[in-house]
């Protein structure tokens, strides 16, 4: 008896709850859905340090041409803290600059970015704060590109659900997925050659990491985005105020992974709606429906269907939605189109259309 209960406390004390995690605010997210997977204080507004990068980077690569060429002017001498270490008059690629960004938290490279993608750098916060408007970050304001505090103590805000909305928003960009992976990176500007190691040590102590930021200033302490992916499970982790983030990314990845399992709810080659009449031909999804669900999860989850009667639908037309609910939350919507035949698609159209499809042959 005394081994067994020994046995038991050696396994507890290496099971962190999820009462232990250290973070102010903390947030695990399904990329692939947004569903809220763990949650602690996630809509508390709390300074955010260096993640703000993630918004500088993600503007930049949907604004301007990464093998521009910028060239660092006066402005960089308002930097401190973290840097890459550019000189006034130096010229890099503004791909070099989103790295050094990244990879090194280069606050003199996201005042370059900002000045030459916005025109100034007043005129990239208002860049930042109408894309945080765009995608749901409702309780986030930006001040600056890089995270700094001013002198009046006054730095961005956001909360650990915003941030993990803006990461999974990012995450869709290609270029924003390799730069946020990448553990090194070598560059040469028209001065001299750089090497950057990631600061995100996950990358390296963590075999699912696909990506991070991190941050610190001494009045936000630290702060840090992850993402991690098993088993096609993805996921993106944002903590706030979080003394030992390092081991709390990894035990909340380790739990959910261990927990959750991509499920297939609706197979788009054996999609059927039961006793529809109006469209009398076959409907579909361009998908499949995958969700991460606990086994409990599994036998609570329903299909509501809602179709439109369209007049003179086309081929191709979305013509509903079928939204995949886990009780009364909606995890999940997917769009339905129908599709018709060739004859069925010629008897759709009108007089005038077929004359001018007649025409365009001919």
């Amino acid at each position: 008896m005394k081994k067994i209960i020994i046995i038991l406390l050696s396994f507890f004390l290496f099971i962190k709850t999820p009462q232990a995690y250290s973070a102010r605010n903390i947030i695990a997210m399904d990329l692939d859905t947004n569903r809220i997977l763990y949650q602690k204080d996630i809509h508390d507004p709390h300074l955010i340090a260096s993640i703000t990068k993630i918004m500088t980077a993600i503007i930049a690569l949907e604004l301007a041409d990464l093998e521009e060429e910028v060239k660092a002017t006066p402005t960089i001498l308002k930097a401190f803290g973290s840097a890459i270490y550019i000189e006034v008059g130096e010229t890099l690629k503004l791909k070099d600059l989103l790295y050094g960004l990244m990879l090194r938290s280069g606050n003199d490279a996201a005042l370059m970015i900002a000045e030459y993608v916005g025109g100034s750098v007043s005129n990239f916060v208002k860049l930042m704060n109408s894309k945080a408007l765009e995608i749901g970050m409702k309780n986030t304001n930006f001040i600056n590109p890089h995270g700094l505090e001013d002198n009046k103590g006054e730095g961005n805000t956001s909360t650990a659900y915003d941030m993990a909305l803006l990461t999974s928003y990012a995450m869709q960009n290609d270029q924003f997925r390799e730069i946020f992976s990448t553990k090194h990176y070598l560059c040469q500007s028209d001065k001299k050659s750089y090497s950057w190691e990631n600061k995100n040590k996950l990358l390296t102590t963590y075999e699912y990491t696909t990506g991070g930021k991190t941050g610190f200033t001494k009045k936000a302490r630290r702060t840090l985005v992850s993402t991690a992916s098993k088993d096609n499970k993805n996921i993106v982790i944002v903590s706030l105020n979080d003394p030992d983030d390092w081991q709390d990314h990894q035990t909340l990845y380790n739990n959910i992974f261990s927990n959750y399992k991509k499920v297939l709810i609706i197979d788009k080659d054996n999609f059927k709606v039961e006793n529809e009449n109006y469209y009398q031909t076959k409907l579909y999804l361009k998908e499949n429906v995958e969700i991460l669900l606990t086994e409990e999860e599994k036998n609570n989850i329903t299909l509501d269907i809602n179709l439109k009667k369209i007049p003179n639908f086309k081929n191709g037309d979305c013509v509903g939605q079928v939204n995949i609910k886990l009780k009364d939350e909606i995890l999940k919507t997917a769009n339905v189109f129908v599709k018709l035949a060739n004859k069925e698609e010629n008897k759709s159209e009108s007089l005038w259309q077929k004359i001018l499809r007649w025409l365009r042959h001919d």
